[in-house]
């Protein structure tokens, strides 16, 4: 196992900046109280949520036996840039066997609604997928996972999953949210065209579809990686938007 640091962004000092203070992240503070209050008040279907109880025994199924070592957490979409878990370590990674793929239809008003679809990412089977993974010091392990929860299954949308993430040559066990594809919101079927319109018009309480895909792109900057889907999916849906603009 890879021996800890001192600094968390040790290894990559480019992320120093672009990654938000998990204290100050409003996901840490955010339940299904808050959730519903949102809802309510922008006129959305609601309902839709996980209780408490359910969201627990997830994580306590998920976490059964690894609550007493250190955790290493696998990003590959908002988790890269507002984790919102206190981390003792990031690194970048590699996934072998998964791949980031835009599935992930948002109809329930975080970045988009059922009018007018947002979308966002799921790991799902694919070739590889590049991300960062975070490190959870076991002391923090029941909290920050707490945290973790509450923000990625709020809903059904994802399956906890354990995979073998690569750094530096090493493989390490790591924890990631994987695509539920039983769950409403996971559309394998997207066509390109769909998905493009979705991250130039989708649009919730949580932001901008389009904004999503950015922050990708700029973390991949940063990284130095270059992952193909993203740039063109990028770039095509600049250009969706610029057609949508023009006189």
């Amino acid at each position: 196992m890879m021996p800890p640091v001192a600094d968390p962004f040790a290894h990559h000092p480019e992320l120093r900046g672009k990654i938000v203070d998990p204290l100050q992240s409003s996901f840490r503070t955010f339940t299904t109280a808050r959730l519903a209050k949102i809802i309510e008040e922008q006129g959305l279907p609601g309902g839709w949520w996980y209780s408490d109880e359910e969201r627990e025994a997830s994580r306590a199924e998920a976490l059964a036996g690894n609550r007493d070592r250190d955790l290493w957490v696998f990003a590959y979409g908002s988790l890269m840039w507002d984790p919102a878990f206190r981390f003792a370590e990031v690194r970048r990674a590699h996934v072998p066997g998964y791949a980031r793929r835009f599935i992930l239809k948002d109809i329930l008003g975080g970045r988009g609604t059922r009018d007018a679809p947002g979308l966002m990412a799921a790991l799902d089977k694919g070739p590889g997928c590049e991300g960062l993974l975070f490190r959870i010091v076991h002391d923090h392990v029941e909290e920050e996972t707490e945290v973790l929860w509450r923000r990625e299954k709020v809903g059904p949308a994802y399956i906890p999953t354990f995979v073998d993430a690569v750094v530096s040559g090493e493989r390490v066990p790591a924890l990631a949210f994987v695509a539920d594809h039983e769950a409403e919101l996971i559309d394998a079927s997207l066509t390109r065209d769909e998905q493009i319109h979705y991250l130039a018009t989708g649009t919730g309480f949580l932001g901008t579809s389009l904004e999503y895909l950015e922050n990708i792109a700029s973390h991949f900057a940063a990284l130095g990686i270059e992952d193909e889907d993203v740039s063109a999916l990028l770039r095509d849906t600049e250009s969706y938007m610029k057609s949508l603009q023009a006189p």
